[in-house]
């Protein structure tokens, strides 16, 4: 048994096929299989069943399947550990974000970090808030950025950017001319819902619910899975919604769309630095941090 083994082994039970592990690994099937008889003949049992186009793994693989992920990190920490300590940082980092930080926050400070440390690589995952902390506590994501604190007691969370949330409405609506708007008003529109991972949508719904309003009367038949489907959904009349004006600030310089404030709601909130409270940070993952705390 090696680490190259279990490197396939964890690329079969991640991929949940062997001809999709082939070709994120770029082995071929037949060299894949090979690997993963001399597993199984080493730890003399079955680590796979078959079954029809999924493979999964057996209650054995399952054991093996977490020891491996534990020894391939310690493998890649070993190696950016040692690469740092001869002043070569190099490797690679996982990064996951939420809607907005995947979308406006994370690609300028990948941009900038990659300048000062040229041979790491980058691998950037977007998703909801919900999407990206499973994907932290899996391992398959080490650093995350997301809209919304999460009650889980294995993340970890530190607050990294003020964002500043507005009700965003077309510039021919009927409250375009106005900058603030009473928070019983939006209950009387048509508005445009997130999914329920969205951190956006949970921030502002506890800042209803907070401020005595009931979130549940809000008139939301319509949800949208992501930031862009919602502007254009705003553009075309289908509704209005409450928006980072991260993500709209074009459109409002262009005219297409306004911004107004909401009367009554707190709706400043926090984008979080996301990490698995138990799991090691990796160099590369710590200068991360540290870059992205200092640049914003």
């Amino acid at each position: 048994m090696d680490l190259w083994q279990l490197h396939v082994f964890v690329s079969v039970v991640e991929n949940k096929s062997f001809s999709k592990a082939s070709e994120a690994i770029n082995l071929s099937q037949p060299t894949v299989s090979s690997h993963i008889k001399e597993l199984e003949d080493h730890f003399k049992c079955r680590l796979l069943d078959r079954l029809g186009k999924i493979t999964e793994p057996t209650k054995a693989g399952e054991i093996l399947y977490q020891y491996s992920k534990k020894l391939l990190t310690l493998r890649d920490q070993a190696e950016s550990s040692l690469h740092d300590f001869l002043g070569k940082t190099k490797g690679s980092l996982f990064i996951g974000g939420s809607t907005i930080p995947s979308g406006y926050i994370i690609p300028k400070l990948i941009g900038h970090f990659s300048k000062q440390f040229p041979d790491i690589f980058v691998e950037l995952t977007a998703g909801d808030t919900l999407q990206i902390t499973q994907e932290i506590k899996k391992g398959k994501i080490e650093i995350g950025i997301v809209g919304a604190k999460v009650d889980d007691p294995k993340i970890k969370q530190e607050e990294l950017v003020l964002d500043e949330m507005k009700l965003i409405v077309p510039s021919n609506h009927k409250w375009a001319a106005k900058k603030s708007v009473d928070c019983a008003e939006l209950f009387e529109e048509s508005f445009i819902a997130r999914e329920k991972g969205s951190g956006t949508w949970q921030s502002i719904l506890k800042s209803m619910d907070k401020a005595g309003y009931n979130s549940k009367n809000l008139d939301t038949r319509i949800t949208m899975g992501n930031t862009v489907s919602v502007i254009q959904g705003i553009l075309n009349h289908v509704g209005i919604s409450i928006l980072s004006t991260i993500a709209v600030q074009d459109d409002i310089n262009k005219g297409h769309l306004k911004a107004l404030s909401v009367k009554g709601l707190d709706l400043n909130r926090f984008f979080y630095l996301t990490v698995a409270k138990k799991r090691t940070l990796s160099p590369i993952c710590k200068k991360f941090m540290e870059f992205a705390k200092s640049s914003l």
